[in-house]
């Protein structure tokens, strides 16, 4: 039987129970789990955020979770590119994510070289976007805390 890697990417920043049950859930549906942590400077490029916890301190937090079995520091945005590095048989996103235009033709990219995209349960109430509104309301910047609705 062929060993099932998986890979589950993300910022991992201000890290909460939306990471961890993403973590959770892709670590039983493989043999191997390796967690991706992407940079700070590929964080602000394709999510246009500034990180509130470094790359390296977001890599020991994300080393730390039980279900992981291995740590990969993302620099490139092309998943494919990913993909070469690593080996992985499966890739894990919120199901958020599914339908989407970006995750179609990721299926798409991935199904062409065997590895299955699967879709895990997205945590609602709980996410970074949210963390960051409510971080900017204690801190007094209400415009802050607005302007993180249009992310």
């Amino acid at each position: 039987m062929t060993q099932r890697i998986g890979y589950a990417g993300g910022g991992f920043d201000l890290f909460h129970i939306g990471h961890l049950n993403i973590l959770r859930h892709a670590r039983e549906a493989c043999d191997e789990l390796v967690a991706g942590v992407v940079t700070d400077d590929l964080l602000r490029e394709t999510k246009g955020t500034e990180p509130v916890i470094p790359t390296l301190e977001r890599v020991e937090i994300v080393r730390a979770i039980r279900w992981v079995d291995r740590v990969h520091i993302e620099t490139a945005p092309d998943k494919l590119d990913t993909w070469r590095e690593i080996g992985f048989t499966h890739y894990f996103k919120g199901d958020d994510w599914r339908g989407t235009e970006r995750a179609q033709r990721l299926e798409r990219e991935f199904a062409a070289v065997g590895v299955q995209v699967v879709y895990l349960p997205y945590t609602a109430h709980t996410s970074s976007t949210a963390l960051r509104r409510a971080l900017a309301m204690l801190d007094g910047d209400p415009e802050l805390a607005l302007s993180q609705y249009a992310t």
